[in-house]
């Protein structure tokens, strides 16, 4: 096996541990994907509606 086809596995494997398990303090200590989860289903969520002045 080359070694650019043995680093594909490793980085696939440090890739997924960074997006999915590693915790970011900067987010609340949650991994990535959580975050960006919680994140799309705030945008999903309907806006309070802004009540015009009487």
């Amino acid at each position: 096996m080359s070694p650019t086809r043995a680093a594909v596995p490793i980085t696939a494997g440090w890739v997924d541990w960074c997006n999915a398990r590693l915790l970011f303090s900067a987010l609340g200590d949650i991994p990535p994907d959580g975050h960006e989860a919680t994140y799309y289903a705030y945008l999903e969520t309907p806006a309070h509606p802004v009540l015009a002045p009487a």
